[in-house]
């Protein structure tokens, strides 16, 4: 039996719907009249003040404003191609840039220069040769109307051709009414120009989207293969914790138990010492299932989030720790467990390998992400590659498309901050 894969049928568009829509084609080229000219001047003023800078750097005055108005009017002239034509420009992306560089060094404005550049010239031409073909046109489609007042003299066709008769008047009527069928899909395939220009210039740098979304894809990649070896390093030390622990205390306290069950009649007393010793090994069991569901999310976290765990976990800290959670509230599972998990390993570190004697963890959460920094007063020098538990919270973090920053010089502090994306909708 194969199994195939059913993708949903492309929408086509059809030629009548096509041809309506290729008259927005046709009104962007005609407007593209005004816009060029408007682009034209825009350019000479700009060259004129760069000229003038070299003339005590008076140009600078005109070249700033005149570049601002130019992303501006790019921004305009986006949203004019994009309703006309219908075809996707995406935006460039916002960036939060100081006014300086706003004003002097700001990319998407002189991007827009470049393209009202091209567009002064090739809006020009296409411009107004279709509206010249467009108006010869629709003349020539109202001559009928005419009758008898047609000049004896006949008619001119762009000043150039002379038409006289009713059969050249018949031909020049038949020419004009299949110029206007075909004209909107002429004038679609024009506008490509036009939209090849405003995503080159005007939208998004399509070069940077495509680095951006290969970079992406490596990194998820990469945090996906950490992640699964996350999980399956977890998954063997509970295996490994459970067998060579609680299992084998279990296989005690059962044989313990047999025994004293078959010397429950003939030797009281010795049964009495076999169920103490089944008790006292039970409850060492119940010690030992504890530690290995160290890192299984605790039942505090689940009830009450982490403004309540947070302070538990630091209470049971070999080394004092202050723990200030600030209106964190409740959020998704998946979040809290993963910033439960990161502190309570950061502790366990810096109780093991830092010497500190005291500790902080401070959380906060914005619109955005939740930012976890736990800090001591230890020795420093902690390194993610030396395996001291820090590689595995960097797998935990990177999975869920977080980041874990550690700082760490020699002699200390060492101050690890761990952000994770929120989960919106997800929030309990």
């Amino acid at each position: 039996m194969t199994s195939q894969t059913i993708s949903p049928p492309l929408e086509r568009i059809s030629l009548p719907r096509r041809w309506l829509a290729g008259w927005g084609s046709v009104l962007l080229l005609v407007t593209s009249t005004l816009t060029s000219i408007a682009a034209m001047l825009l350019m000479t003023l700009v060259l004129a003040s760069v000229l003038l800078i070299s003339a005590g750097g008076l140009g600078i005055l005109l070249l700033v404003p005149l570049v601002w108005l130019c992303g501006l009017i790019g921004h305009a002239e986006r949203h004019r191609i994009v309703a006309l034509t219908g075809r996707r420009v995406d935006p460039p992306p916002r960036r939060v840039q100081p006014l300086w560089r706003r004003l002097f060094l700001d990319q998407h404005s002189w991007r827009s220069t470049a393209y009202l550049a091209l567009h002064a010239m090739w809006g020009t031409i296409v411009g107004w040769l279709t509206l010249a073909v467009l108006a010869q046109a629709l003349l020539l489609i109202f001559v009928p109307l005419l009758g008898s007042r047609i000049p004896d003299s006949g008619i001119s066709i762009f000043g150039l051709i002379r038409i006289d008769g009713i059969t050249q008047l018949a031909v020049a009527w038949t020419i004009a009414l299949v110029t206007l069928v075909v004209m909107p899909l002429v004038a679609h395939l024009l506008t490509s120009v036009d939209v090849m220009f405003a995503r080159w210039l005007l939208g998004r740098d399509e070069r940077k989207v495509v680095e951006h979304l290969t970079a992406r894809v490596d990194t998820l990649t990469d945090s996906r293969r950490e992640a699964v070896d996350s999980v399956e390093a977890e998954r063997r030390r509970i295996e490994r914790d459970l067998h060579d622990g609680p299992q084998q205390r279990m296989v005690s306290i059962a044989m313990t138990l047999g025994m004293a069950k078959e010397a429950i009649h003939r030797d009281p007393e010795g049964a009495a010492q076999l169920v103490d010793e089944a008790h006292r090994s039970a409850k060492e069991a119940i010690v030992e299932m504890r530690h290995v569901a160290r890192g299984i999310v605790p039942p505090i976290l689940a009830d009450r989030g982490l403004e309540a765990a947070l302070p538990a976990l630091a209470a049971r800290s070999a080394v004092p720790v202050q723990v200030e959670v600030r209106d964190v509230g409740r959020l998704d599972p998946t979040t809290e467990a993963i910033a439960y998990f990161v502190v309570s390993e950061a502790l366990t570190n810096v109780a093991k390998h830092s010497g500190a004697t005291g500790g902080s963890v401070v959380v906060t959460k914005d619109d955005e992400r939740l930012t976890a920094v736990v800090s001591d007063d230890g020795r420093g020098g902690a390194d993610p590659t030396r395996g001291t538990g820090l590689t595995g919270l960097r797998q935990r973090v990177t999975a869920v498309d977080g980041t874990l920053e550690v700082t760490s010089p020699d002699g200390g502090p060492t101050t690890l901050t761990a952000t994770l994306p929120l989960r919106t909708g997800r929030s309990l």
